[in-house]
């Protein structure tokens, strides 16, 4: 089954659950129901609350409408009497959305899901029937209940209508759709494993990163092992690129909401910004949601020429996005995002050569970690231009550069249509984790329109000044959230060179401090990172210790191996102890740095 229609049988599903809603609970109020990855989600509100255990009674009856064969028949209505459809059957949030919509000519607004209506004709509505069930929807649908393949109600979630505080607090049910039963249990299993791997739980076990209410939702505070493992991760990428020739640059956190505005960032997201204000100014500022327009502007703050050209930016450093509250989860989805961020500056005869070598290092990252990565090309959504900034022109030059990239490099790739930026087309790489999950990662971005906004320029050789191409890249995206995925593809078991304690040292007694204290420094002075557990516990209660926080290495310290020249060492994960001479025993340490294993 295509991605087309399996997302048309999911949205099928979702209206054949809000079928059997509205059987079971005659009074249901109707929210939303949008098509997910794997399945769908629909708010409800009923008089009598639904609870999990209630999920199987509504999955029985939505078998027994499917098993009815029940048409999906489309009607077209005027907007006003569709109004009055609704408001007869008692269903206020469809009347809200389509007073919304005649009023407004859209149903969407911040932090909004895409509503299932069709905003591009305001005087018109249109309605799915489902034998007696009646939805507000755009369509598509199967033509026929039976066309439905399988499905499962997973799980309750509270969800505030159009995710504002101040509205009903409605029931979400989520559910999976697939077309086949064998499909729905392989994901079932792999759900199972994700909840293993879960970075939230395994960040906490770790000792990794923490929350506190008193900083606030959404803001995640790194412990000494978490930041160590941020520094490695920013270690590599700057490793990979180094020979690229970038330069690192450093820009504040906050600026004067006119750099937004130029940039053309403020009408797309200015709900999105943390707004600052200040008691001595009337300037309007905001907590940075993005670099790149910062970074147009060291490329602005003097005069350049072709032979400067390419000049390559730089840095890792924290932007801040006012999320909404329901969507923050773990280091997932944050408010403070840690970008290892870069920008590109260079002629559009250089940018093909400039964006394969941002694949190069794309490629070197992603092969430590064993992922396999997939290519999007991302173009506009012709139908909507409104969404995006500059015209045909530039748009074709950017989508042909980035195809022939793709053509020269022999990649195969799939076309994401409406997934660009607002600001120009991109390469999206979609990494694979352990458990087959795919996260969309590292970019490559093909920018003419910051530079036209922002006025930049360089003089070329014939002495005529000459617009730059801006090229954006990421290559690990957000650091907390490829570190949460990190954590999951690993489950926690982080290869020696990201251990953040790569030997566990582990006296036997008090009397053997001193002996492993020695024996620490020698290890450290090698560039591993080594802890001695001077706690006043048992032998077995510290090595469980160690296990617990996934120490590649232990070694124990008695007797026996205070008078011997060799080390016994514990491996993670293996009951067998071998022998090493010190020597061995770093060299195969430090190999294991040096190659990322």
């Amino acid at each position: 089954m295509d991605h087309l229609s399996l997302d048309t049988m999911r949205h099928s599903t979702a209206h054949l659950f809000a079928a059997a809603v509205t059987e079971l609970y005659p009074d249901a109020k109707l929210g939303v129901g949008p098509v997910l990855e794997n399945g769908f989600y629909y708010d409800v509100l009923t008089k009598e609350p639904i609870a999990q255990e209630s999920l199987k009674k509504i999955e029985q009856r939505m078998r027994e409408i499917r098993n009815r064969g029940v048409a999906f028949t489309r009607e077209e209505m005027p907007i006003d009497a569709a109004i009055t459809f609704f408001r007869e059957r008692g269903q206020d949030f469809k009347v809200e959305l389509l007073t919304d919509l005649k009023t407004r000519g859209t149903t969407k607004i911040k932090g909004e899901e895409a509503q299932d209506v069709d905003a591009e004709k305001p005087s018109i509505a249109s309605v799915y029937h489902t034998g007696t069930f009646v939805d507000l929807c755009r369509g598509p649908h199967v033509e026929n209940t039976k066309q439905i393949g399988a499905f499962k109600l997973t799980k309750i979630a509270g969800a505030y209508w159009r995710g504002s505080e101040k509205n009903p607090m409605l029931t979400r049910i989520y559910g999976l759709a697939f077309a086949t039963q064998a499909e729905i249990d392989a994901h079932l299993l792999m759900l199972a494993e994700a909840e293993r791997r879960d970075h939230r739980k395994l960040g906490t076990e770790l000792d990794l990163f923490a929350f506190s209410p008193l900083v606030g939702s959404g803001l995640p505070l790194f412990t000494p092992r978490g930041a160590l493992l941020r520094r490695l991760l920013e270690e590599f990428v700057l490793s990979l690129q180094t020979q690229y020739g970038y330069q690192r640059v450093w820009i504040p956190h906050i600026t004067k909401a006119e750099l937004y505005k130029t940039s053309g960032h403020w009408d797309k997201f200015e709900d999105d910004l943390f707004h600052v204000s200040s008691k001595k100014s009337d300037e309007q500022f905001v907590l940075k949601p993005m670099n790149c327009p910062h970074h147009t502007q060291i490329f602005a703050s003097r005069p350049r020429s072709y032979r400067d050209l390419p000049l390559r930016y730089a840095e890792v450093t924290t932007v801040y996005r006012d999320e909404n509250t329901g969507q923050l989860q773990g280091l997932s989805c944050v408010r403070s995002i840690t970008q290892d961020d870069a920008h590109i500056f260079c002629t559009m005869e250089q940018a093909k050569a400039e964006m394969r070598n941002v694949y190069k290092v794309i490629l070197g990252f992603y092969k430590a970690f064993g992922m396999s990565l997939r290519v999007r090309l991302s173009v506009r959504d012709p139908e909507h231009p409104e969404k995006y900034l500059g015209g045909d022109e530039a748009w074709n030059g950017a989508e042909t550069a980035l195809k022939d990239l793709l053509a020269e490099e022999k990649l195969d790739y799939s076309l994401g249509l409406g997934e660009a930026a607002f600001y120009g087309p991109k390469l999206d790489f979609i990494a694979k984790d352990a458990i087959g999950r795919e996260w969309q990662l590292a970019t490559i971005q093909l920018d003419f329109n910051q530079p036209e906004r922002f006025g930049l320029a360089y003089m070329d050789s014939d002495g005529q000044e000459k617009r730059p191409v801006m090229i954006h890249r990421a290559i690990l995206g957000s650091i907390e959230r490829f570190l949460g995925i990190l954590i999951e593809h690993y489950a926690g078991v982080f290869p020696t060179w990201l251990a953040p304690v790569q030997v566990a040292v582990i006296p036997v007694g008090e009397k053997y401090l001193r002996r492993c204290a020695k024996l620490a420094k020698t290890i450290a002075a090698a560039d591993i990172r080594v802890e001695v557990d001077t706690a006043n516990e048992s032998v077995g209660y510290k090595i469980r210790r160690a296990e617990k926080m996934k120490v590649p290495y232990m070694l124990v310290i008695g007797d026996k191996e205070a008078k011997s020249t060799a080390l016994m060492v514990r491996l993670r994960g293996q009951k067998d102890v071998k022998k090493m001479a010190m020597s061995t025993f770093l060299k195969r340490v430090g190999t294991e740095n040096a190659k990322r294993k």
